[in-house]
C-alpha cells in the first residue's frame, strides 16, 4: 500500500508526523513524503525540516493521500501545480485525507464540494465559503474522503483508517505500541470545553490565527 503525505512550505509538523507515525506501522505499507520538488520542506515555525523523498512528478498514484494543515495551506489551496497533482492522484486513490486546514486545500482542489468535512475549529467558516458542509466532529468520513479536525486529531484519523483497512487488531496494536493513551492536564481541547474567555479571545482573532499559525 502506497501512502503519500504531501508537504508544502509552512505546514504544521504534527499534522504530518502524527498520521505518519501511525500509518507507517501498517503491515505492507510504504509511507513517504512528497512535495513539488524532492528535498527539504520547512514547517510553520521554520524550526523543523522534513525531507520529501519524492516530487509530484515522481508520484502518479497512491492508495492513501494525506494533506496536512498549517499556515501555508492558504497559499497551497491556490497553487495550480499542487492542486493539479492532488486532482490527478485523487482520481485513483482509495482514500483522500486531510488534517486541520489541509481540508481547505482539498476544497481548493474542488474535491469536497457538497461534502461533509471538518477542519480546525477556527477554519470551519472558511470551509463553508468553499462549498463544503462543515462539521465540528473530530474525524469525518464522507465516501473516500476523510478529514480530521485540528492538529492532534490526525492521530485519531489515522487509527480510524488503520481499523478500516487492516482491522481492529492492527489498529489496537499500533495504539498500544505507540502508547497513545491521552491524559491531558487540562480539559480544554475544544471550544465546547475550554474556558469561555479563552475561546472568545481566539475567536476574536478569527482566521488570522489559522493563517499565522
Amino acid at each position: 500500500m502506497q501512502i503519500a503525505i504531501m508537504l508544502y512550505d509552512r505546514f504544521t509538523a504534527l499534522d504530518a508526523v502524527g498520521p505518519f507515525e501511525m500509518l507507517s506501522r501498517m503491515p505492507g505499507a510504504q509511507t513517504f513524503f512528497v512535495a513539488a520538488s524532492a528535498g527539504p520542506v520547512h514547517n510553520d515555525q521554520d524550526n523543523l525540516i522534513l525531507h520529501a523523498e519524492r516530487s509530484f512528478a515522481d508520484v502518479t498514484a497512491a492508495d492513501i493521500v494525506l494533506v496536512p494543515g498549517g499556515p501555508g495551506s492558504r497559499d497551497a489551496m491556490k497553487d495550480p501545480v499542487l492542486l493539479d497533482w492532488l486532482r490527478a492522484v485523487d482520481a485513483t486513490s482509495t482514500w483522500t485525507t486531510s488534517v486541520c486546514t489541509g481540508s481547505l486545500v482539498l476544497a481548493g482542489a474542488g474535491l469536497l464540494e457538497g461534502r461533509r468535512a471538518t477542519s480546525h475549529w477556527l477554519a470551519l467558516d472558511a470551509l463553508r465559503d468553499l462549498g463544503v458542509e462543515p462539521t465540528g466532529e473530530r474525524v469525518v468520513f464522507d465516501g473516500k474522503y476523510v478529514t480530521a479536525a485540528g492538529v492532534s486529531s490526525g492521530i485519531d484519523m489515522a487509527l480510524h483508517l488503520l481499523g478500516r483497512i487492516a482491522g481492529d487488531r492492527v489498529a489496537q496494536s499500533v495504539q498500544l505500541l505507540t502508547e497513545y493513551d491521552p491524559q491531558p492536564p487540562y480539559d480544554a481541547g475544544s471550544p465546547e470545553k475550554a474556558p469561555t474567555e479563552i475561546v472568545a479571545h481566539w475567536r476574536g482573532l478569527g482566521r488570522t490565527v489559522v493563517e499565522a499559525g
